[in-house]
């Protein structure tokens, strides 16, 4: 292949990764759309229907810890396709389900198992071996699929749910899984990364070296997985990026639901998650942008720590449609930030040598742990109280302490893979 005839492979990888990754995460944040109508129905208190979603996050942290081996081997499409196959089995089945059990089955593991295979640790991971000088725009570009998905799944599925159930809302969702993640992940994601091809990262280039080096022509070098869990600054992003989002998760469930107590209408409601979706969309370009031009990346980080705070104020008096968008534009640009700066701060401090292997296992703390634990505590906070407002104040000050934690962030060794 040469890279000369045509367009960097790389950016057919970014747009695959983006389209992806929408569907997927189009699909998670939608959940908020089903809260109220399967609590109606079956008469389940919300911290039951939310251990849904917190199952689903789990299987996905785990599941990430074993795609994100499997990237740093094979060819990302593979690995792509079981899993849009997997999710969307979980969506159908759970369209059929009685009992929390069988929710927690079919949407939680499954459905949890299945998009692990197509989230950031296989997408991201597979971007990020293609660029270096680049890979702050390209993740970014690539991870602006999140909000996209969101944006346009939310909203959709609202309507649907409102006029024709939520168990029509779980087919739709997981026609579109099947028939997009198997049909992108086949003609995007078939490649591993440029050095196998003769290509050097950013398209700069043609090299007949081997994958295992770099430019200047020496063995790649890098830490070890070991090393990295071994590393203070990996726990530092682990504890950061945990603590962000358990609430992001705990405020995406349940901001649809929280809106709707305060009788804003359901379509409108729905819509404030689209827009949480569109300004994360813009935020994710702008700080994969920001990454390759700021000194330290963790100031970019702590910025985005600090709109996801401010928004999460507003939160706290979102009591008319006014507010909970003016909530949704600050919030959705801080949340924005996650995506792209988890895996640009891993690779920059310690290179992208294992970049799958130690994304899938910082996913694992972030996603699977934190990310588990909002959807569910915040329901038995609202359980307990019959209100939201204890879980916002305490979301607020979590938000406000990773902001200057994140900021003891330590920079990359000199012996870090290039």
């Amino acid at each position: 292949m040469d890279n000369r005839r045509g367009i960097y492979w790389g950016w057919y990888v970014v747009l695959g990764a983006f389209l992806i990754l929408g569907i997927n995460y189009g699909v998670r944040y939608s959940f908020g759309v089903f809260v109220k109508p399967m609590a109606l129905e079956y008469q389940w208190s919300r911290s039951v229907i939310s251990a849904g979603i917190s199952l689903m996050v789990l299987a996905y942290g785990v599941g990430g810890i074993f795609a994100g081996r499997l990237v740093d081997r094979i060819a990302p499409r593979w690995i792509i396709t079981a899993g849009a196959t997997l999710m969307a089995a979980g969506m159908f089945l759970t369209s059929l389900v009685r009992s929390p059990l069988q929710f927690y089955f079919t949407y939680g593991i499954l459905g949890g198992f299945g998009a692990a295979c197509l989230g950031v640790v296989v997408c991201n991971s597979s971007v990020g071996k293609w660029f270096v000088r680049r890979r702050g725009l390209a993740i970014g570009a690539a991870s602006v699929g999140v909000g996209a998905g969101t944006m346009a799944m939310a909203p959709l599925a609202g309507y649907v749910v409102k006029v024709y159930g939520w168990q029509a809302g779980f087919i739709l969702i997981g026609v579109c899984v099947l028939v997009i993640g198997v049909f992108l992940s086949q003609w995007f994601m078939g490649k591993t990364r440029p050095e196998d091809y003769g290509l050097l990262p950013d398209g700069e280039g043609v090299t007949e070296r081997r994958g295992d080096s770099i430019p200047d022509g020496k063995p790649r070098l890098g830490p070890s997985l070991r090393q990295v869990l071994r590393d203070s600054r990996f726990w530092i992003l682990a504890v950061c990026y945990s603590l962000a989002m358990m609430t992001e998760m705990s405020v995406m469930v349940h901001q649809i639901p929280y809106a709707l107590d305060q009788d804003i209408d359901p379509v409108v409601a729905a819509s404030s998650l689209g827009l949480v979706g569109m300004t994360s969309a813009l935020s994710r370009f702008f700080f994969g942008w920001l990454c390759d031009r700021i000194r330290n990346a963790k100031y970019a980080a702590a910025i985005g720590f600090f709109f996801m705070t401010a928004g999460m104020f507003l939160l706290l008096k979102a009591t008319s449609a006014t507010i909970l968008f003016l909530y949704a534009v600050l919030f959705g640009f801080g949340y924005g930030s996650l995506a792209p700066m988890m895996p640009y701060l891993l690779a920059d401090r310690f290179g992208c040598h294992i970049l799958g292997a130690a994304y899938g296992m910082l996913i694992f703390f972030v996603v699977g742990i934190g990310g588990g634990i909002g959807p569910v505590f915040t329901g038995y906070i609202y359980d307990l109280n019959g209100s939201y407002t204890p879980a916002w104040l305490f979301n607020f000050i979590i938000l406000l302490i990773v902001t200057f934690l994140i900021l003891a962030l330590k920079p990359r060794r000199p012996d870090a893979a290039a």
